[in-house]
């Protein structure tokens, strides 16, 4: 094991770090443009994202306390993105996401463990599994908007308002909920949906 100090996983950690952090401001950004968009829903999906990207960015930013009060200069290569139309912030996430799951953490895992520092590697492989989560689910959104499917289906599916939790079964979300009022974009499929039922009873099962 090698000091840590002198460590590649170091420069590797504060890299991480900046990307996450990045990573967080631009769903947070996302967001805000899906919310002039009238589209609650990827709003609610870019700012859930937003706060797992900060929970990673405080995992790998605790690897570093040991360097309290020193500076780091790191290199790194960050994109930029101010598009205005959400499918392309959509696919622009999601290629990001599969970016840092492979080969991005998963390299900064390897030289993590090589150099003898198993905890900081698990937290790369780890996280490394949950941003392909991430890209899996930018990439269901992109695809249904570009099917015209973010709000219809080609069967029958419950949607839920977000707003007051109101279900609905059919092959396209209300135009607007006849409780509360919220317009079409506040209707997810119910299998997206917070606590949903199905998800409930399939733990208990």
């Amino acid at each position: 094991m090698i000091d840590f100090k002198s460590s590649e996983t170091k420069d590797n950690l504060m890299k991480a770090f900046a990307g996450e952090s990045q990573a967080r401001n631009r769903y947070t950004f996302a967001a805000h443009e899906a919310k002039k968009q009238k589209l609650p829903v990827l709003e609610s999906v870019f700012l859930f994202t937003a706060d797992q990207e900060m929970a990673h960015a405080k995992v790998f930013y605790t690897h570093l306390k040991e360097l309290s009060g020193e500076n780091l200069r790191v290199d790194g290569t960050y994109p930029v993105e101010v598009y205005q139309d959400v499918k392309t912030l959509l696919r622009c996430a999601q290629h990001n996401e599969y970016e840092e799951f492979d080969p991005v953490y998963k390299a900064f895992g390897d030289k993590a463990k090589a150099e003898g520092f198993d905890k900081v590697a698990y937290s790369f492989y780890a996280i490394a599994q949950i941003e392909k989560v991430h890209g899996d689910r930018f990439g269901q959104f992109a695809q249904w908007m570009e099917k015209g499917q973010l709000f219809r289906a080609e069967v029958e599916t419950g949607w839920m308002c977000l707003k007051c939790g109101f279900v609905y079964y059919g092959t396209e979300a209300p135009n607007q909920c006849p409780v509360c009022h919220e317009e079409q974009g506040k209707f997810i499929r119910l299998t997206l949906a917070p606590y949903t039922w199905e998800d409930m009873a399939k733990k208990q099962g």
